[in-house]
């Protein structure tokens, strides 16, 4: 059995996104939540949810789709991954939510919503069947979960969120 609090798994994926966004030298796990609490709250005050989204099952849908929707080599500012992320965001919050649909506003960062469509059927393209399979089959699910905790670096406090090439 595999557990982990909703606090933890989000550092796991906070912890998760700054290694893979190898080239943002000042991003931190810090920056990467927030981002994510504040589109909750926002949510939450305008009345379109109940109840806060952010729960362990919905962080593992996060990390499978920021798993495979974010590629680090291809990010290169702040602004770049927080559009990329807030989509993968909207598509977990479409999915996985208790409201038939959500406002946009929450999860665009960018002027351009033409951007932010051709992101989010590029993912819907590649991940459909994955994002299907989550709900589908308790092993897999279990597999992510434990792949989201082991990008922890088991809470010791000394985060290191960038790669060291030795020479």
């Amino acid at each position: 059995v595999v557990q982990a609090s909703t606090g933890e798994l989000l550092r796991c994926l906070g912890d998760f996104v700054c290694r893979r966004c190898y080239r943002l030298k000042e991003l931190s796990p810090g920056e990467l939540i927030s981002w994510f609490r504040s589109v909750d709250r926002s949510l939450l005050l305008q009345g379109w949810q109940d109840q806060g989204f952010i729960t362990p099952a919905n962080l593992v849908f996060v990390y499978l789709l920021c798993r495979e929707a974010l590629r680090g080599e291809d990010i290169g500012s702040q602004a770049e991954l927080q559009a990329a992320f807030l989509t993968c965001l909207y598509l977990a919050y479409s999915y996985m939510g208790n409201e038939i649909s959500y406002p946009l506003k929450p999860f665009l960062v960018e002027g351009d919503k033409g951007r932010f469509w051709e992101r989010c059927l590029g993912i819907i393209q590649r991940l459909s069947a994955k994002m299907l399979r989550i709900n589908a089959d308790p092993h897999y699910f279990t597999q992510l979960f434990q792949d989201l905790k082991s990008e922890g670096e088991g809470g010791d406090g000394s985060k290191h969120w960038t790669i060291s090439l030795d020479r």
